[in-house]
């Protein structure tokens, strides 16, 4: 019998970068509920960017954000975790050398980012709905980040792999959405997160369900004893995943979860 259900958020139950999810999820999420199963929302997202597309539920449901470095039930932390400010300042340095690229770093509570574009805050704040700040330089705030991203709208993969090579050893270096790729400490993932609150629930592998559509979901997907990928997934996530649900333009998670009831 399930009793976690898991998804990722972009690309999975809304299109990248926006708020559009279908409603019905909430009155899904509810009826699980009654059922004894529980709901988590995983994404690389900001907490307050995803208790805000998930309001009206959002006290019912646990929250896996920014890859899994922040896990937060009813506004309070299950887990955080921090990387070394002096590997957090040299990965920054890096990220700054890189062309076409816009960088952001995450606290628990706020997203700071330097550049000063106007259209970037208002994709972070309009499309993803994040509490940001706006500040001249980030290294004060790496003694205190649990992500660093950096943004490419074009050619996410190549930079991914020239990243991977120069710290994929000291951290998790993961492909979020389309356009972004996230930095967390090494042994931190959405498959850790979601394993913690497995054990935090007394809930087993093969009692979860988890869903996703990119790279950064694989870790979940392992956690999980029936695991779906979106058919608009990343190749990599099809081959890690037990079944393959209908795409996001077709509301695929909602139609495996409808079955569920």
């Amino acid at each position: 019998m399930i009793k976690l259900v898991a998804s990722d958020i972009d690309g999975t139950l809304l299109p990248e970068g926006t708020d559009k999810i279908n409603p019905e999820i909430f009155e899904i999420i509810r009826a699980l509920k009654e059922k004894g199963i529980m709901f988590a929302a995983a994404s690389g997202r900001q907490y307050a960017s995803m208790r805000y597309v998930f309001e009206p539920v959002a006290d019912d449901i646990i929250f896996i954000a920014e890859n899994g470095s922040n896990v937060m039930c009813r506004g309070q932390n299950m887990s955080s975790s921090f990387i070394d400010r002096e590997l957090a300042e040299e990965l920054l340095k890096c990220l700054r050398a890189q062309e076409n690229t816009d960088i952001i770093l995450s606290t628990p509570e706020t997203l700071y980012f330097e550049t000063p574009k106007p259209e970037f805050r208002a994709f972070l704040e309009e499309g993803y709905h994040n509490r940001v700040e706006h500040v001249e330089d980030l290294l004060p705030y790496c003694s205190r980040t649990n992500k660093l991203a950096v943004y490419r709208k074009n050619g996410i993969d190549e930079l991914e792999e020239h990243l991977q090579e120069k710290f994929g050893e000291r951290l998790n270096v993961a492909v979020s959405g389309s356009v972004w790729i996230d930095f967390m400490n090494f042994s931190v993932d959405k498959g850790q997160a979601l394993a913690t609150i497995q054990k935090l629930m007394n809930i087993r592998v093969e009692e979860t369900m988890a869903f996703g559509d990119n790279c950064n979901d694989i870790g979940m997907l392992r956690q999980a004893g029936e695991s779906y990928a979106v058919a608009n997934a990343h190749p990599q996530l099809k081959e890690a995943a037990k079944h393959i649900a209908p795409p996001q333009e077709e509301d695929g998670v909602l139609q495996v979860m409808r079955s569920l009831l």
